[in-house]
């Protein structure tokens, strides 16, 4: 896909991955409907960035657990920049505190978990399609996690959105072929949660067979590969996590 004029929104866009991606994107250049939810002064930061790159941006606040918020999310950026061409869902949420461990099982946590990681994918993908088949090429990208083939004892609810995630985007591709093409990044480590210590890092980046952790920006090149040369690749899951996956 041509990215010059094209439009992309981006979920969870104000910080870490997200942020790498709007950017990458940007330079690569598309307009950026910028989704954020709570960090909106780190999302004009990042609109700032993507002016100074002379690309246009929509910055579009909203809770994704809300699912009035989808076709609003959607419908503001068309309106704003005129069209849409490529939908990154980066936005998750990831409970580092134990919270999502079987011993402390919380339905509200559950619920809201699965919400924002899996059901709301659904619901954009839902509002955005007739926008991403208009041109006859359009391109969804998920954020899933390398970390699925192995799940995560302790943190059972996300372990089990990213999981259902694979499947919605095997299904997409499937269903929204061959107007629009839909794979899935899942990484492994690209921004260590703030509450990990550098004892708790040092021994993840142990196992890694490249002996190092990723970064955002790992991923954003992936996901403008994807958008940008990838033409005959979808229903994919692509790990980036340094080789964590295979050992």
């Amino acid at each position: 896909m041509q990215l010059q004029g094209k439009v992309a929104l981006v979920t969870g866009a104000a910080k870490r991955v997200g942020r790498a991606i709007a950017l990458e994107l940007a330079r690569a250049g598309c307009d950026i409907g910028l989704h954020y939810f709570a960090s909106q002064e780190s999302a004009a930061e990042v609109a700032q960035e993507i002016h100074r790159l002379r690309r246009r941006c929509a910055t579009l606040g909203g809770d994704l657990n809300e699912p009035s918020n989808w076709p609003l999310i959607v419908n503001d950026c068309v309106s704003a920049l005129g069209r849409l061409d490529v939908l990154v869902n980066n936005a998750s949420i990831f409970h580092a505190d134990g919270s999502d461990a079987l011993e402390t099982f919380d339905a509200d946590l559950w619920d809201r978990t699965l919400r924002v990681n899996v059901t709301s994918v659904a619901g954009l993908i839902h509002h955005a399609a007739r926008h991403l088949c208009a041109n006859g090429a359009g391109c969804v990208i998920n954020l899933t996690d390398a970390g699925i083939e192995r799940p995560f004892a302790n943190h059972l609810a996300y372990s089990t959105s990213k999981a259902g995630l694979v499947a919605l985007t095997k299904a997409l591709a499937r269903r929204l072929a061959p107007q629009v093409r839909v794979n899935a990044v899942a990484p492994g480590i690209a921004v260590f949660p703030d509450s990990y210590d550098d004892a708790t890092q040092a021994r993840l980046v142990e196992r890694i067979p490249l002996q190092r952790a990723g970064t955002p920006e790992d991923i954003a090149k992936l996901v403008r590969f994807l958008v940008e040369e990838g033409d005959y690749i979808t229903g994919a899951v692509i790990p980036v996590d340094g080789g964590r996956s295979v050992i």
